[in-house]
């Protein structure tokens, strides 16, 4: 694993801001080109493949939160900006934890870069971060950032943190990139996609426009993430998370039964998300959202031709620069990535 921490502390110094993530793609390209995989980059998403691209469909969002500049010294969370609000309706549990996270953002240092280039800009410390009901969007007041041009991405800055079985950064994705682009050095000759703006709601579009293009669906996409908790206690309990449906359609395909008969025999800690939160707002007579994801966007838009399951890393700390896992989780994905496509026969 020390080669796959190596790889991931490089990745999260890279920023990815939503609507930036050129960059970023630059880099996870190189990365991939130097293990012999044939990369392809195409509006809003990089697909990479290998000898056998039939073998496997593996899906990870490539952005990270941040924010943009607006002009005049005003600065906004680049996931609300409405240019890319696509698909927020204000409905998903996301939106709703990160509308409650402003205190989490101050002090927080930033870094401002080139969205093609992704030359370093400068750096800055948030001071305040209030939402504004007008504009339904998180306002931020920036030292340092006098001079930006508007539309400048800013990326927290970020360094893994490695402390007693725990790893702590903006894991969402990058972590799940990072876990492909290991899978790729481990032997996977399948393919894997790497899509933009997934924390603006626009990703299942750029990867939906792809299978659209070559004419070709699929029933086992499997899309990788995080999935956000509220304790230590919490995901100390849990290995990995998997999902029988979001709130926009159920998935209905095999790899889930596979995943499931994996974990079982593994004695990988599990549970189904949509179950929890459905129990949990049962139990606290409450109502709300079990979700909404990539795939179930997916599955809605090509009335069920396109299906898969969703595997994600239980985190908690959600969209910040503190967000945690732990180290068994992610190994207990890559146990199962590599179970379902590197073992004999796959």
């Amino acid at each position: 694993m020390e080669n796959f921490y190596d790889l991931l502390k490089q990745l999260i110094r890279v920023p990815s801001v939503v609507g930036s993530e050129h960059p970023f793609f630059m880099f996870v390209k190189r990365e991939l080109e130097e293990l012999g995989v044939h990369v392809a980059y195409y509006d809003g998403v990089l697909v990479a493949t290998g000898t056998k691209p039939e073998s496997g469909y593996i899906s990870a969002h490539a952005d990270r939160h941040g924010l943009y500049s607006m002009g005049d010294g005003e600065f906004q969370y680049a996931a609300f900006i409405a240019k890319n609000q696509a698909d927020l309706k204000g409905n998903s549990n996301a939106e709703k934890l990160l509308k409650n996270f402003t205190n989490r953002f101050v002090d927080e240092k930033v870094q401002a870069y080139d969205s093609r280039s992704g030359n370093y800009l400068g750096l800055g410390e948030i001071k305040d971060a209030y939402l504004c009901p007008r504009r339904n969007n998180i306002i931020f007041k920036v030292d340092g950032f006098d001079s930006l041009l508007p539309g400048t991405p800013i990326a927290f800055l970020d360094k893994l943190k490695i402390d007693d079985g725990y790893i702590s950064a903006q894991l969402d994705n990058v972590l799940s990139v990072a876990i492909v682009i290991h899978l790729f050095a481990l032997g996977y000759q399948g393919t894997a996609f790497f899509t933009a703006s997934e924390e603006a709601g626009r990703s299942w579009r750029f990867l939906l426009e792809w299978f659209r293009r070559f004419n070709f669906t699929t029933e086992e996409l499997l899309v990788l993430d995080t999935s956000p908790y509220e304790s230590l206690e919490d995901i100390s309990n849990l290995d990995i998370v998997l999902r029988n449906r979001d709130a926009n359609g159920v998935f209905r395909s095999s790899l889930k039964q596979k995943i499931k008969k994996i974990v079982i025999q593994k004695g990988i800690k599990y549970h189904f998300k949509d179950a929890y939160l459905k129990n949990r707002m049962k139990a606290n007579n409450e109502t709300g959202s079990i979700g909404v994801t990539e795939l179930g966007r997916l599955i809605h838009e090509t009335k069920s031709q396109m299906q898969g399951t969703t595997l994600q890393i239980p985190t908690i700390g959600y969209h910040t620069a503190e967000e945690t896992a732990s180290m068994k989780s992610i190994e207990s994905m890559i146990t199962i990535l590599s179970e379902l496509y590197l073992s004999q026969g796959n």
